[in-house]
């Protein structure tokens, strides 16, 4: 265990989490929403501190990050638990540990330090904290940023953004890029699909990241008769439009699983309708998802419309970006290079 870096301690040896967007108030041995968080006498800790679930050797375009350092590695490491309850979690496995085996931790011993050092042995070029909620091993992911930078890697969120305005101050200077899930952009989804959630912090943290030069992505899961409506995507194209339409989008292909697993897949042309409905709505950067071989995967020059980069599902097969430039109209292309 460790103790957590973003609480209060109150009267009676309650505190309030300031983590998440939930800020927890727990009394004495309760846990959090995420039940990887316990308040013990008065003190609250992180109980999946240096607790890795998991750990993968992943394209950084599997994030999906595909404007920050293309066509390299990304370390991934993860710990059990989640702030949010997805009906439809692809890693529900280790997402929902705890809650499905009576608030059970799981994990190997794996240092910061260890998690870096491997991450270099391996020739990766950043460290991504992902596969479940980053936000809730919090303390595990800092202190290994810290240790990361120093050695000259990138650190990576992957996340809901259902953080606080306090954990992304602590993120300034560690962590170089995100991917934010919009997963919709109502409060009735985010409560009765998500676990609880509210739709307000997920957009400011969008913000506010973006306002600390985080570099940031989002991406939005279609689900059929839930978020494949044209006003939803079109709704959420506008806020990220009035944001910056440099944002790159990924609109992703939902395939069954975990408590929606009798849900079929989505059409594959409604995936590539939405996503020319973003693309009409000035998005410079609109990307289609898990549907390898789909030209909307590739990026495209958003001035001449000239093809730069050419992939199939996570690899790439062709970059032609020059200098960050188109290399037919000169046209600035927003991405970090590697």
């Amino acid at each position: 265990m460790k103790e957590a870096y973003l609480y209060k301690k109150l009267n009676d040896k309650k505190v309030r989490c300031d983590l998440c967007a939930f800020r927890c108030m727990l009394k004495d041995q309760a846990k959090g929403k995420c039940l990887v968080r316990q308040n013990i006498d008065g003190t609250l800790y992180s109980l999946v501190y240096a607790k890795a679930v998991a750990k993968s050797i992943d394209p950084i375009e599997k994030k999906p990050l595909f404007h920050f350092l293309p066509g390299t590695k990304s370390f991934s490491i993860a710990a059990v638990g989640c702030n949010f309850s997805c009906l439809y979690c692809q890693n529900h496995e280790i997402s929902q540990y705890p809650a499905e085996n009576d608030g059970s931790i799981i994990g190997e011993d794996y240092s910061p330090e260890n998690v870096v050092e491997d991450a270099i042995k391996s020739g990766c070029k950043s460290i991504a904290y992902t596969y479940t909620e980053p936000t809730v091993f919090f303390e595990y992911a800092i202190d290994t940023a810290k240790i990361a930078k120093d050695k000259g890697l990138k650190n990576v969120f992957v996340t809901n953004g259902y953080m606080t305005k306090e954990a992304i101050d602590m993120m300034d200077g560690l962590i170089d890029a995100v991917n934010i899930d919009i997963k919709s952009f109502s409060d009735a989804y985010y409560l009765q699909i998500a676990g609880g959630a509210r739709l307000k912090p997920v957009l400011d943290s969008l913000e506010y990241m973006k306002k600390k030069g985080i570099w940031v992505e989002a991406t939005t899961l279609i689900i059929p008769n839930i978020t494949e409506e044209p006003i939803e995507i079109m709704t959420i194209a506008q806020h990220i439009y009035d944001l910056d339409p440099s944002i790159p989008w990924h609109l992703s292909r939902f395939y069954p699983a975990y408590k929606m697993d009798e849900v079929a897949p989505t059409n594959v042309r409604t995936i590539q309708n939405l996503a020319h409905i973003a693309k009409s709505m000035g998005l410079k950067y609109v990307y289609t998802g898990n549907i390898p071989g789909d030209e909307g995967e590739n990026t495209y020059c958003p001035k001449c419309g000239e093809l730069l980069i050419k992939r199939y599902g996570f690899d790439i097969l062709s970059n032609s970006i020059s200098n960050g430039k188109c290399p037919k109209c000169g046209e600035k292309i927003d991405l970090v290079e590697k």
